[in-house]
Order: C-alpha cells, then structure tokens, then sequence
C-alpha cells in the first residue's frame, strides 16, 4: 500500500528543487518565451524544471507514469491502466511568470486509482508552499514561517458575503454571465489555477469559480484537488463531476472549487445560466 505521506515528503522536495530553477530564469531578462499554440506560451523555466522534475520523480518513484505538461504524450500513452499516477505542472500560470507578477507555481499531484491524492503547491516568487493529503490535511509553509501550518476552507454559507477566485486572463461573455449569476461580493482575480485552489484551500478566498466550456489539463488540477479536499473542500469541473486521473488529460468542463455547502449552491446558480 503506497505511503501518502512519504509520496508528500518527496513531491516536496522534487517541487522545491524545481522552484530554484524557475526562480534563476525568473531573474533574467529574457525568458525564452515560445508560443506552443494560440495563447499557450512556453519559456524557458517551463522546460528546464520539467527535465530536472522527471529526472527526481523517475527516481522517487519507479515505473509510475509522470503525466508531465512539457513532455511529449507519447512518454505518458496508457497512464490510466496504472494504479498510480503523477501530473507534473513545471510552471502554472505561465503568463504570470512572463508578466512578473509572482502568481505562477510548480505543481505536482500524486493521484490513485483516478482520484487526486496528494498535492504540492509551491508558488517561489511568493514564498508559499502548500501540501496536502487526503485524509491527513493541508498546511502551508513559508521561509519566515518554515513550521506547517495547518489551513482548511472557509466555513462560510452564504455566497454574498463571498469573495470568489477567477481567471485574469480567460473570461468571455459567457463566463462573465455565469460569474454574475453567482452573485458574490468580490470577485479577485488571480492567476494560475494552482494559486486559486490553495486561496480556496486556505480561507483566504470562499470560492473558485471558473465556469468555462474548455476542458481542462489533469496537470491543471491534481494538485490543487489534492489540497483543497484535504482541506475540507470540493473541487470538480464547473458541472461538479469529479475529475478522473485515468481518463483523458483534457476533460470536462471549467472548475468550481468551495467548501460544500458554498459548492452546492454554486452548482444550483449555475444551472440557471448554462444556456448562455
């Protein structure tokens, strides 16, 4: 039977090591920015901290596939008929690394049997790391503050008194309708699906709402799953079904991400609106 809190131990290290290398290219002046497709940006810290992660994760752990963003597929082909599973996200939020804004993180999700397990959040520019099991809890560290503090999901009920995570950068006409059915107090922007689910995770935002039609990366979401359910949340797609780590890398549609109750009603609101 797998050690969760061992795979914890060595995520960690694996993420803080990448981190070092997305920080020395965050320092230079030009970043090696590349386009992989229309608004999918690539740089240099991308690719660099993906190499050196599969190097450490191959290592950790043996014959467990490593679903990695900057990978070719083919390293990948069959994941889902293996137990086990990790999602490799060297830099999310790449447009916020290449604007210099610090919401960008390296993001790794342990997942078994198609359910998100485990999670690292490891946001350097903002000296925050986040972990979470489930089952165990979540925490988040700091360097001023290297104990693990334990964090959880805001209790809140009512949704407007909420404040509600949303993308920066992807929102059209149809979100913006679905966002305004929620009828929220704030919404904040913030970039990087992984700095919007350890927000959720740790109280500091209600909700995370992003009700797209997209589909979304499994390496978009592991992580952040892990984390937000250890910490006493629900994170799906914006329909709430579960995501599942055996299936497609891209699938179903946008995220919501809340404590239960919050998420339920979120879902009820959204129903309203799905024909926009």
């Amino acid at each position: 039977m797998i050690d969760r809190k061992d795979v914890l131990e060595k995520l960690l290290a694996a993420a803080a090591a990448a981190a070092e290398v997305v920080m020395r290219v965050y320092a230079e002046t030009d970043v090696g920015v590349e386009l992989k497709g229309p608004n999918d940006p690539v740089t240099r810290a991308d690719k660099e901290a993906n190499a050196l992660l599969l190097s450490l994760l191959k290592k950790d752990f043996p014959g467990v596939p490593l679903v990695a963003e900057e990978s070719d597929p083919s390293t990948f082909a069959g994941f889902g008929a293996s137990p086990y599973a990790i999602f490799v996200d060297p830099v999310d939020g790449t447009r916020e690394f290449i604007a210099k804004n610090g919401e960008f993180a390296v993001m790794l999700g342990f997942a078994e049997h198609g359910r998100a397990t485990v999670g690292v959040v490891d946001a350097p520019a903002l000296d925050e790391v986040y972990g979470g099991v489930v089952g165990l809890g979540a925490f988040r560290t700091t360097s001023k503050s290297p104990a693990r503090e334990t964090i959880h999901v805001a209790n809140a009920t009512d949704l407007a008194t909420c404040r509600c995570a949303v993308s920066r950068f992807n929102r059209s006409k149809s979100i913006e309708a679905k966002l305004d059915a929620l009828g929220v107090k704030e919404l904040v922007a913030i970039g990087g699906a992984g700095i919007k689910g350890v927000r959720v995770a740790s109280g500091l935002v209600e909700i995370y709402a992003h009700p797209s039609k997209g589909p979304v990366k499994l390496w978009d979401a592991c992580a952040p799953e892990a984390i937000v359910v250890a910490a006493g949340g629900l994170y799906t797609d914006g329909y709430g079904r579960a995501f599942d780590y055996r299936g497609e890398v891209a699938q179903l549609e946008g995220t919501l991400a809340a404590n239960p109750t919050l998420h339920a009603e979120a879902l009820r609101r959204l129903q309203t609106v799905r024909a926009v």
